[in-house]
């Protein structure tokens, strides 16, 4: 190394992290890299001489050439001290002078740098200038000791006692706690006016985080303070009120709650309102019925997950598979949410839905919508909604009242512990309403999707966001859902299921289930296929497979019981075993009558069990144009009977019937069997082919059954209900169904087997179908005339057209 700072010398280097060491300051520093232990070992060598320059990334273990500062300083090591553990040595360095480094040699064996010196520059600046410059520092930095209370105040004094600008900028930038960019803008700064212009802005920078970090210790330290004050006060409340005898732990109690707000995840709007209602609950007295009352106000409230959501899933594969599997069938429904998933996945951001399954009991809507909760990965909320009549049931009652308590869809929330949930209303059509409200009318709000982001729960008094919940409502009949509610839904129908949909059924889902619940493997117990369809024929008449259930169950308690006491070690159960173990048939299969007669149809009819076959019986004899309706009807089906006894009375001659009919004949209509209630339009088109069948004396094929209503012109018009009342037709043995002709679009949902079973004769008027129905009445005698068939025995439900 040469003493003229212009020649160019080599030097070993030090990288320092974080840290800056100036001309003329001592530092202190520990060293663990082994680059930077082999620099100080060579700089042994060079008469204790290193050259120490900053870092540029703090994560660098090993920097390159680049991530250094190129400008540092060069120092003798005055002091090196081996640490007892590893290979850590505290050094502590003296600055000499500013140097520049040419190249650095980034060897991980030890650092080394080509340098040159880098003196300061003439300084321009005007003396006096320089001289305030210098005083400012000075003044700033002594306000910075001040306020840095664990640094010495004594530092002042080394200021004070050199006059020199630059060690005056070098001591005061060497004590500063500040990053080393900052440092390394005044080290290499070779100007001592600007440099002390730079130290300035540092410092008052630094002074003003500084009064910052002092305010805020002082509120924090006021807070404290204030908090200790708190806790004294209500420890002194605490004894005083064990004194009075009034002990009741009121004081934990607020402090609790006090807590669960502020950390309560909700708007600023909910914990603003509990804040009140806790202050207002401080003041109540003991053992005062409102405090009860605002306890569980308050424990309501902060129980609800204001802003905590489930994560859903819209893995589609996964939904798919968890729907095929829990369900057969329902492809509508299966559809549907599929499709609400996709629309999810494309578009995280859309709201919760709104879907109403319609369909017969037992086919399958409250598990459907369990599964959706299952695939969507929601948390499942079921509200029963049946004979509900009161509005607090839905809105809740009142806070003010003791015993109040929120309505059925916030309990939901709250139970379900998210703001997200799938929520089944189940029964939504057997709401009913007196004086004391319309709870369909309170469920308007939390269903439109317009609305329900800010429903207000009556014992809330607040907003809720509902619009993140799912709604899937179940109904057997669409008729009876309030049609405001009706307009804000998507219906999807649950038709009953075919024949073969059950067996599918049990054979997947209804008998593994039994055969578990009952403790019985499958090895013990076999029922095959043609025993299963024996019991769908012979045991149950419905839509769903409740039935079919419960008899599959009885088998199993058969079964289980056999095997327990030792009568049989397996089952297998074929037809001929079924009465046996679950008692004479039941129901007997409607048979196809051997014979064409005079006053006879056989129409169709959708009940709440599915579709019947429904025979309707025309008597005429001779009297005085006497009408008489028998069966148990309801109004609307008498109206229908009117209107074909009208129609036929307006087409009188072309018929070939006396146009005195109605003056010197007596009609009785009669609709088997009497004790079951029947009402509807839809058998119009059967009264008016038995009245003319009667009338003209000419027979009904008895093959042929059919379904429509029927206008006073003859007109057929649409029916609902066509897939169930074709299944009837087909288990009957009828060949050929006519129904209206704009029912033909509903062909397509009929199951592939009644389609390819049965023929269907469109017609949208009475007349066209007039020789399809009646047979000619030379093709028959008399004896075509006489006692009408007796109709199977069994229970039936109410009928409805």
């Amino acid at each position: 190394m040469t003493e003229n700072l212009n020649d160019i010398f080599t030097l070993p280097m030090l990288a320092l992290r974080g840290l800056t060491v100036f001309p003329g300051m001592l530092l202190t520093f520990d060293v663990e890299r082994p680059a930077s232990i082999a620099a100080l070992q060579q700089a042994g060598k060079e008469k204790q001489l290193i050259f120490l320059a900053a870092q540029k990334s703090l994560n660098a273990d090993l920097p390159k050439e680049e991530e250094l500062y190129h400008i540092g300083t060069v120092c003798r090591i005055r002091q090196q001290l081996r640490q007892p553990r590893g290979n850590l040595c505290r050094v502590m360095v003296e600055g000499l002078y500013r140097a520049e480094a040419l190249h650095i040699d980034t060897d991980s064996h030890g650092y080394s740098a080509e340098l040159r010196g880098l003196p300061d520059r003439p300084e321009r600046m005007n003396a006096d200038r320089l001289e305030a410059l210098q005083r400012k520092c000075v003044s700033l930095f002594e306000d910075y000791l001040h306020m840095n209370q664990d640094m010495p105040a004594e530092q002042i004094l080394n200021v004070l006692a050199n006059p020199d600008a630059t060690y005056v900028a070098w001591y005061i930038a060497q004590n500063l706690r500040v990053d080393a960019d900052r440092k390394q803008s005044i080290l290499e700064s070779r100007l001592p006016g600007q440099r002390l212009a730079l130290l300035a802005r540092l410092l008052s920078q630094e002074l003003s985080v500084l009064s910052y970090e002092q305010e805020l210790n002082a509120e924090t330290q006021e807070q404290m303070n204030r908090e200790q004050r708190d806790y004294y006060l209500r420890q002194q409340m605490k004894v005083i009120q064990s004194e009075l005898g009034e002990d009741f732990g009121s004081a934990d109690d607020l402090a609790e709650y006090r807590e669960k707000i502020e950390h309560l995840d909700a708007p600023d709007e909910v914990r603003e309102k509990l804040s009140k209602e806790l202050s207002r609950l401080s003041k109540q007295p003991f053992g005062s019925a409102e405090a009860a009352v605002m306890r569980g106000y308050l424990d309501v409230c902060l129980e609800l997950p204001w802003n905590k959501r489930s994560v859903e899933t819209v893995d589609i594969a996964k939904a798919r598979k968890i729907l095929d599997e829990e369900h057969y069938g329902l492809e509508k429904v299966k559809e549907r949410i599929l499709e609400y998933l996709a629309v999810k996945q494309l578009s995280p951001d859309i709201k919760g839905g709104l879907l109403c399954l319609v369909g017969p009991p037992g086919t399958g809507k409250t598990s459907v919508a369990m599964s959706v909760a299952k695939a969507t990965n929601r948390k499942l909320v079921r509200v029963s909604l049946g004979g509900v009549h009161d509005e607090a049931e839905i809105r809740g009652h009142r806070k003010t009242y003791i015993g109040s308590m929120p309505g059925r869809i916030i309990a939901g929330i709250s139970q379900s512990g998210t703001s997200n949930p799938l929520m089944v209303l189940d029964e939504i059509d057997k709401l009913g309403s007196d004086y004391r409200g319309d709870p369909s009318a309170a469920l308007l709000e939390a269903l439109d999707p317009e609305q329900n982001a800010t429903f207000r729960d009556n014992f809330l008094e607040l907003p809720f966001d509902l619009s993140g919940v799912f709604f899937i409502t179940t109904a057997n009949d669409r008729n009876t859902i309030p049609r405001p509610l009706l307009d804000r839904m998507e219906l999807i129908e649950l038709p009953s299921y075919t024949d073969e949909e059950k067996l599918q059924i049990a054979k997947r889902h209804l008998l593994p289930k039994q055969r578990r619940k009952h403790g019985l493997k499958g090895t013990q117990l076999r029922v095959d296929d043609a025993a299963i369809r024996a019991i769908i024929r012979g045991y149950t008449r419905e839509s769903g497979v409740r039935t079919l259930e419960r008899e599959l169950a009885a088998i199993c308690r058969k079964a289980a019981a056999g095997i327990a006491e030792g009568s049989f070690r397996s089952l297998s159960v074929k037809p001929e075993k079924l009465e046996g173990l679950l008692g004479p048939v039941k129901f007997k299969p409607d048979e196809l009558r051997l014979r064409d007669e005079v006053g006879l149809v056989r129409g169709l009819a959708y009940t709440s069990v599915g579709g019947e076959v429904l025979d309707v019986e025309v008597a005429v004899v001779d009297g005085t144009g006497h009408l008489e309706l028998t069966g148990n009807l309801g109004d609307v089906m008498k109206e229908s009977a009117k209107a074909a006894v009208t129609y036929i009375r307006s087409r009188a001659s072309e018929l070939g019937i006396d146009p005195e009919f109605y003056k010197n004949k007596d009609i009785h209509i009669h609709f088997p069997e009497g004790a079951v209630p029947k009402d509807g339009p839809s058998a119009g088109i059967t009264v008016t082919i038995a009245l003319i069948s009667a009338l003209t004396g000419r027979p009904v094929r008895h093959d042929l059954a059919m379904t429509g209503e029927i206008t006073l012109r003859g007109r057929v018009l649409a029916i609902g209900g066509l897939r169930e009342k074709t299944m009837a037709a087909l288990r009957a043995g009828v060949k050929t169904v006519i129904i209206p002709a704009e029912n033909e679009a509903d062909l397509a949902e009929i199951d592939p087997t009644v389609r390819a079973g049965l023929d269907f004769v469109p017609t949208d008027h009475v007349d066209k179908v007039l020789d399809l129905a009646l047979l000619p009445k030379e093709a028959h005698g008399e004896e075509t005339r006489g006692a009408l068939p007796i109709p199977a025995a069994g229970e039936r439900a109410g009928v409805r057209q």
